[in-house]
């Protein structure tokens, strides 16, 4: 039998965290940038890619509008790390 996941533990332990609080925010803001200069729209199913992975590093050259089923997914090796592209 599987355990029942703990959300409220994954957050204080990760989520709730200062850094990823910071990282969560500078998405955010980015996101509501594109918004407002009609980059992307509510409810169209892209999200803005960060190239280098790093969410505080909003530089137009960084940014990428993306499908949200391949920017929330990425190349695996064998051991189920992230691959380098």
């Amino acid at each position: 039998m599987v355990a029942k996941r703990n959300y409220r533990n994954e957050y204080d332990k990760y989520q709730g965290s200062a850094t990823q609080k910071k990282n969560r925010a500078a998405r955010n803001k980015v996101r509501r940038a594109a918004l407002r200069n009609g980059i992307v729209s509510k409810g169209d199913n892209n999200d803005i890619h960060h190239k280098d992975g790093n969410p505080r590093n909003s530089s137009p050259s960084n940014l990428a509008v993306r499908n949200k089923r391949h920017n929330r997914s990425f190349a695996r090796t064998a051991t189920a790390r992230k691959k380098r592209v």
